[in-house]
């Protein structure tokens, strides 16, 4: 199961109290303040992941704590440091003030680390508070409580191509195809519930990672249906595939199909409609959906690559043609 969001209470570990102890030995007679510091408390620690993709086992625990820290000893020892806690996430999870909403961090790499909720301070031993004029001194401090802190995560894909398109458009089929991917594929609509991300062999040695996402209907960057919640995913990917079905048996013409996207796109983000896009007409398996074909053409002002992904057609030269999109400084 998917999950691209979740909300989380963190508490760091208070440090240990610092301890008044004197020295006492029978040949020192006159032995001094031994007391040692307490160790400080432990922290909570996200770390990214690239082997998590989701945030469902990290929300599955609302509460995260780090260890305490000990007291101080005598002869000047310190009390051990509590344990930080480290909480692992996938790999493009952004982290909110609950309360303030503000963005805090973005682990955008593999190995990123933000320490969320430090630990506190361990006390001061009364040996710290020796003087000339005070040599025997009582006083130790406490140690500081460690912080508290409450998250919002929210999970956002990294891709290197995303396919945008209508409901039963065919994004999962061709993910399915050219990757080794297994999405659900079949013949409603919002098949896929979640996103899905594969691999596509380009070359030898050469990879684009693809992500399909739930299909968009007009409004969906006001919230209808299921694509407005991960249009934010795309907002990760280098470029987008646009899918449209140019098939006699296509719920929406071609043209008003390439229009309804382009429209939540500009909507939810101009930056994201901006974005380096390669249009791809779908289910092309009878003459006469070059007629359609040509019209798509000619509402979008660019040409269509054509595909079949069920007889496996024009699928190298789409994948070829987004490579090359999404890393013009290769070619």
């Amino acid at each position: 199961m998917f999950r691209d969001e979740a909300f989380i209470e963190l508490s760091a570990g208070k440090g240990g109290d610092g301890l008044v102890s004197f020295r006492r030995e029978k040949s020192v007679p006159r032995g001094g303040p031994d007391g040692g510091d307490g160790g400080d408390g432990g922290s909570v620690i996200l770390v990214a992941n690239s082997s998590e993709n989701s945030l469902l086992r990290v929300g599955r625990q609302f509460r995260y704590t780090a260890g305490k820290g000990r007291p101080g000893g005598t002869q000047k020892c310190s009390g051990r440091g509590g344990a930080d806690r480290i909480v692992e996430v996938p790999v493009g999870t952004q982290v909110y003030d609950r309360e303030r909403g503000n963005l805090l961090f973005d682990l955008d790499h593999d190995g990123a680390r933000l320490v969320i909720a430090e630990g506190g301070r361990g006390g001061k031993g009364n040996v710290h508070f020796a003087t000339s004029i005070c040599q025997v001194p009582r006083k130790a401090t406490k140690g500081l409580e460690g912080e508290n802190r409450s998250v919002r995560l929210e999970l956002k894909i990294f891709a290197d191509v995303g396919l945008v398109g209508l409901p039963n458009a065919g994004k999962s089929t061709f993910l399915s195809v050219v990757t080794s991917a297994r999405p659900k594929v079949a013949d409603y609509p919002f098949t896929t519930l979640d996103p899905q991300v594969g691999i596509a062999e380009v070359g030898t040695g050469v990879t684009l990672c693809i992500a399909d996402l739930p299909g968009l209907i007009s409004g969906a960057a006001k919230g209808q249906g299921l694509g407005h919640r991960f249009l934010k995913h795309v907002e990760r990917c280098r470029g987008l595939l646009h899918l449209v079905d140019v098939s006699a048996e296509a719920n929406t013409p071609p043209q008003e199909a390439f229009e309804v996207i382009c429209a939540e796109l500009e909507e939810f983000s101009p930056e994201l409609a901006a974005k380096p896009r390669i249009l791809v007409a779908t289910k092309f398996e009878q003459e006469e959906d070059a007629e359609r074909v040509a019209e798509l053409e000619a509402a979008a002002g660019q040409r269509a690559l054509r595909i079949s992904s069920m007889r496996q057609e024009g699928l190298r030269e789409v994948l070829g043609e987004a490579w090359k999109t999404t890393y013009p400084e290769t070619v």
